[in-house]
């Protein structure tokens, strides 16, 4: 599972893990990718997406119907 969401587009960010004697070593942040399962109504048919946490809450608010429209419009795959 690649960790970045489908809905929002963040993926893991890039920068130093800094020591106490001022040392730097690459590092990275990743999102919280979480995998969900959603049942589209329109589309009759369950549709598992992976998701950061801000994405899941996104679809909370706007619905799947406008979050599957979203992703299409990014060009992916649904």
């Amino acid at each position: 599972m690649s960790a970045h969401c489908r809905l929002t587009g963040v993926a893991p960010v890039f920068g130093n893990r800094v020591s106490h004697s001022h040392r730097r070593t690459r590092r990275r942040w990743d999102p919280n990718i979480q995998s969900r399962r959603y049942w589209v109504p329109t589309e009759g048919r369950s549709v598992r997406l992976t998701l950061s946490a801000r994405g899941i809450k996104t679809i909370d608010r706007i619905g799947i119907d406008a979050a599957m429209a979203r992703i299409r419009a990014r060009g992916e795959r649904v």
